[in-house]
């Protein structure tokens, strides 16, 4: 290869398909791991039947007891309907390890280790273990949870 070959536009245009589809490749790869590793999914089976006995409890939210008001069964579960249905792990999935489990898979399908709570309400807890008023962080210091800002609307 020649150096004006390398200046040439339909180099140019190559090293950019080349590069764009390195990156699609990368991305889909990236897509593939995410999905294979989500311990949520691996027993979908086991997953819909605690989805399907927590709605058919119909109880009050796990994280805020109610304060919020009833969960929205019915609606799917999205930024959209901050009171939907969502399953929340009491211990996260991402702190197994410091809990005795075996796996993070164990933690997502223990029963004992699940409840309802309101999407927005599992949002704001995020991977903390007691959340109420006042969340204990790693260290054991104290750190305060933040408000929940619900948009006024119909729901």
């Amino acid at each position: 290869m020649q150096e004006s070959d390398i200046d040439s536009p339909n180099h140019k245009m190559i090293s950019k398909q080349k590069r764009r589809c390195q990156r699609r490749r990368l991305r889909f790869c990236m897509k593939e791991k995410k999905m294979a590793t989500n311990p949520r999914s691996k027993n979908g089976t086991l997953r819909r039947k605690h989805r399907a006995r927590l709605r058919a409890r119909g109880g009050e939210c796990g994280i805020c007891r109610g304060r919020l008001g009833p969960i929205h069964y019915d609606e799917p579960s999205d930024a959209q309907h901050p009171l939907s249905f969502v399953i929340d792990e009491i211990i996260p999935v991402s702190r197994w390890q410091e809990f005795g489990y075996d796996s993070p898979e164990a933690v997502a399908q223990d029963w004992s280790n699940l409840q309802a709570a309101h999407y927005c309400c599992n949002a704001a807890k995020s991977n903390r273990i007691q959340w109420a008023d006042k969340a204990v962080g790693a260290k054991g210091t104290s750190e305060t949870v933040k408000k929940i800002n619900l948009p006024d609307g119909n729901w």
